[in-house]
């Protein structure tokens, strides 16, 4: 009602997304700030030049969100193969809401997801973090994940 923009952290809360954008455009009025609303969605990802090593690193991030869903947090740990096979089809479903709107893979995945998301969310801008356990990775992951961006 402020004429503000709105940030929502989907690598939080992804069920809540849609209803947090919709009532944010509802309630939307113009301001000296912006004439429109203007919406930024937290996404998840882990991009590599594979989906397999994708999916591989995202173990980091799997195995944290199992941490905070059992009040067990910790430092980000090492991924681990196969993660989500070692686990419960119960934990396994947790994890996946949790992270709903990550977007995990190449960057020909990765451009599918963030289509994805832009289109379902009509977000005006992505807010991008990437849990990958080795720094160097993470920032290569990042680097994937801008370039893989696609062009408005």
């Amino acid at each position: 009602m402020k004429g503000l923009p709105y940030a929502f952290a989907s690598h939080f809360a992804p069920r809540f997304l849609h209803q947090a954008i919709a009532l944010y455009r509802q309630l939307f009025r113009p301001s000296a700030t912006l004439a429109k609303p203007y919406v930024m969605v937290g996404v998840p990802v882990v991009a590599a030049p594979t989906d397999a090593e994708a999916q591989f690193l995202a173990s980091s991030t799997e195995q944290r969100v199992l941490g905070i869903l059992t009040g067990q947090r910790g430092k980000l740990p090492a991924p681990i193969a196969e993660f989500m096979d070692s686990i419960g089809p119960r934990e396994q479903a947790a994890i996946r809401d949790f992270l709903a709107m990550s977007v995990v893979g190449s960057p020909d995945t990765v451009r599918a997801g963030f289509v994805r998301i832009q289109e379902a969310t009509e977000a005006d801008e992505l807010i991008l973090v990437s849990d990958v356990y080795d720094p160097a990775l993470r920032l290569r992951s990042l680097e994937i994940a801008a370039q893989a961006v696609p062009s408005t």
